[in-house]
């Protein structure tokens, strides 16, 4: 990918790569419209327990013939069993251990879909390779199901850190991780606590405190937030008197006239054979909410300096900004990559326009 422009930004040795402006403002939607990050019908599953059989391949993406898969599981520090898929070149050298990178998967997505596309890329270019699905959804653990938690969905990566330093293929002091859709803001939290990630690296990351509490574009008022807080308080009242939880439904099973830009782009990924899988179907659960209102993954961003960030827009995307305010509030080294035409969802799966060079250069100089 051709780069027009390195601009020094600090000290920190950052640099912005660009590409010309959006030439219209972005649409802005409300504050449940975020949760098309989120595929659902709005249906409870409870697939914690189905672990897919080894040798069954049931990803979204073909097979590679130079990276063997293995199905792993391992414990975070709340308690909750997380399964994982551990991609590693065929021809490594297994008397070595080697650099790894854990991948995290969209907001309401699973490791089938396009973290697990993102590890086997990478594991082709020589890495060793873990995604996995964050607690209380896909085939991981956690009850009751579809809660979206903030703190469980940082601890999953540092979970995650635990699992591969204990790998024999591994060396614990080169791990990084690559954070995809909201797990982009995960990944900074787990990384701004924990020094062992070493690099990490973002893609068409959303803010998920600031989608939740202001909507896309910032435009959700005050009283609108607060009218979805009241609603979670009565929720709270119904299921403490026996009613079952009330769930936010994301992207569409069918599009009408009146669906948004953002919902047809989400839907011709969870929706069609390009992205559908059986457990990415979920939607969370409505008192959720307010622990993701409270949530502002930058807070400590300048914190995880001088270890290296990486992030990676498209020039399209209806989520550009969420990258561009994480690079200016990080400290450095830091680099934002802006993909030419590409959307938010195109960085998901469209191996033509992922810039796995970019971040295989990244790694590879970071991690040593």
């Amino acid at each position: 990918m051709s780069t027009t422009s390195d601009l020094p930004t600090s000290s920190h040795t950052a640099r912005r790569r660009f590409r010309p402006a959006l030439g219209a403002a972005l649409t802005a939607f409300g504050v449940i419209a975020l949760t098309s990050c989120a595929p659902s019908s709005g249906e409870m599953t409870q697939g914690d327990s189905a672990v897919s059989q080894a040798g069954t391949w049931d990803k979204t993406f073909p097979q590679s013939d130079r990276v063997d898969v293995e199905k792993v599981t391992f414990d975070n520090r709340l308690g909750i069993n997380l399964v994982g898929d551990l991609y590693i070149p065929k021809n490594i050298d297994r008397a070595v251990r080697h650099p790894a990178i854990i991948v995290g998967h969209p907001y309401g997505g699973v490791k089938e879909q396009s973290s697990g596309l993102y590890a086997q890329q990478m594991a082709e270019r020589g890495f060793v390779t873990l995604a996995f699905d964050a607690s209380y959804g896909g085939e991981s653990g956690g009850s009751p199901r579809n809660i979206a938690s903030p703190e469980a969905f940082t601890e999953d990566f540092s979970s995650a850190v635990d699992y591969l330093g204990t790998n024999s293929l591994v060396d614990r002091d080169r791990i990084g991780v690559i954070g995809v859709c909201g797990s982009g803001s995960f990944s900074l939290s787990a990384a701004a606590a924990d020094p062992r990630i070493r690099a990490l690296a973002t893609v068409s990351m959303y803010d998920m405190g600031r989608a939740m509490r202001q909507g896309l574009n910032d435009t959700v008022p005050e009283e609108q937030r607060q009218q979805t807080l009241r609603q979670v308080a009565d929720q709270r009242w119904a299921e403490v008197d026996g009613e079952q939880p009330q769930m936010v439904p994301g992207t569409p099973v069918e599009l009408t006239d009146q669906s948004t830009a953002v919902e047809r782009e989400f839907f011709d990924y969870y929706r069609t054979p390009r992205g559908e899988h059986p457990r990415s179907t979920t939607a969370f659960t409505l008192t959720s909410n307010p622990a993701m209102n409270g949530y502002y993954p930058f807070t400590q961003i300048a914190s995880i300096s001088p270890r290296p960030l990486l992030f990676i827009a498209g020039e399209k995307a209806h989520s550009r900004y969420f990258s561009e305010d994480a690079f200016a509030r990080a400290a450095g080294p830091k680099d934002l990559v802006i993909v030419p035409g590409a959307g938010h969802v195109d960085l998901y799966d469209r191996i033509e326009m992922i810039p796995f060079d970019t971040l295989t250069e990244f790694f590879a100089e970071k991690l040593g």
